[in-house]
């Protein structure tokens, strides 16, 4: 029979209290608060670093290919990689997807109004599932028929409600270069993403008709775009990719390409670190007030027990177990108030943000089973570790002073 565990179970299930009574309730408290609060933390911190990254990945890339070129316009040299390279770059690991682009100053002109934006070109191998996700309007480019295609155009949500346009209209677009060239397109669709920078500045339309207004041959291209399947893992494929290239060719991966938002993202990173700390510390300091106030409380009981012959390290495991309980309820009510609220958050969606400011109009959320299973013990083991300390008070307890002690 484990005795310190069979004592500590009376004395959490059955055992009178008195003053102790809300310290206990207090410390269970705190941890369940705790656990919840770091557990929100992480999801949103994850979730919000997900949702921006998505975006930047979805529109551009991980990895873009372009030619050396001190050029700063928006302009881009032609280039064209052999079907061997390509290949190479298909084969290296951790590349999903390859596809290519080509961008081109243009200037619209409708209803009085004249907006400046930079088209981009795609083709019908282009992997468009990020573009139908960011749809609020009309359909993505349809290139089943090529002639059609190339008289079709995304254009943002922000330029949509600029120029007072909508799905189906058309408008000219005047194309910046010796001489202007101007053509007429049908609206297919608009999409927004939330990030102003790209809603701003893009609109999306068909690869051949750069080439043609450009009069580059059928198999240039202005940049590549690389699509790798673990993110994490980005600057080693960028070097890989990079080694694979011809010398006149850059590689440059979107947290290069986009620095400032990046960095936004991982200062993020020190916010979670310090209220994880934060909500720790507060709960391990009201378990070790509550373990202190329940050993002062059961003096009398250290005392008759030490004076039974009973040890100081079989008491100390009472009060350990009795401890490992109180530990145990506050992880199972934080947990309960932890997921319902992520499971709320993620269904509804319920608090928002500014879209302006955060590129995402909710708060979003992102945890995995595993992730919630590491804090959990992560918690119960620092708790507990640190709980130790306290418990070392019973060996300083003399058993004549406790048993006179009420």
């Amino acid at each position: 029979m484990n005795f310190p565990y069979f004592l500590a179970k009376r004395i959490a299930v059955s055992g009178q209290r008195t003053f102790s009574k809300l310290i206990v309730r207090v410390a269970i408290g705190a941890i369940a608060l705790g656990v919840a609060a770091m557990m929100l933390s992480i999801a949103v911190l994850k979730g919000f670093k997900g949702e921006v990254t998505a975006k930047q990945r979805g529109f551009f890339g991980d990895i873009m290919l372009n030619t050396y070129d001190l050029n700063t316009s928006f302009e881009q040299a032609p280039f064209r990689l052999s079907p061997a390279d390509i290949q190479e770059l298909k084969s290296i690991p951790g590349v999903s997807d390859l596809r290519y682009y080509a961008t081109k100053p243009g200037i619209i002109n409708v209803n009085d109004e004249v907006e400046g934006v930079l088209f981009k070109g795609i083709d019908a191998q282009y992997d468009q599932r990020f573009l139908a996700d960011v749809l609020v309007a009309g359909s993505s480019l349809d290139f089943a028929d090529s002639i059609k295609a190339n008289g079709q155009i995304l254009i943002s949500q922000h330029t949509a409600n600029r120029l007072q346009l909508h799905v189906g209209d058309d408008f000219i677009m005047y194309f910046v270069q010796e001489p202007v060239r101007k053509r007429k397109f049908e609206i297919a669709g608009i999409y927004h993403t939330g990030v102003e920078e790209l809603d701003k500045t893009y609109v999306v339309g068909a690869l051949p008709l750069i080439r043609r207004l450009n009069n580059w041959e059928d198999d240039e291209v202005g940049g590549y775009e690389i699509s790798i399947a673990d993110f994490d893992g980005l600057y080693e494929v960028t070097a890989e990719v990079q080694d694979k290239l011809p010398i006149e060719v850059d590689a440059v991966n979107v947290r290069d390409q986009l620095p400032e938002i990046f960095q936004w993202l991982d200062l993020l990173d020190v916010n979670t670190v310090i209220i994880l700390v934060l909500m720790m510390v507060v709960a391990v300091v009201n378990m070790v007030s509550a373990l202190l106030i329940t050993i002062l409380e059961r003096t009398s009981m250290i005392g008759v027990l030490k004076a039974l012959g009973y040890t100081d390290g079989g008491i100390r495991k009472v009060f350990l177990y009795h401890a490992a309980y109180l530990v145990g309820l506050g992880l199972l009510l934080g947990n309960v108030l932890g997921i319902g609220l992520y499971a709320f958050q993620h269904n509804t969606r319920y608090f928002k943000l500014d879209e302006a400011s955060y590129y995402v109009s909710y708060i979003p959320v992102s945890i995995t089973t595993l992730e919630v299973v590491l804090l959990n013990m992560g918690v119960a083991a620092i708790a507990l570790a640190v709980l130790l300390v306290p418990s070392y008070l019973i060996s300083r307890i003399s058993p004549v002073k406790a048993i006179q002690f009420r």
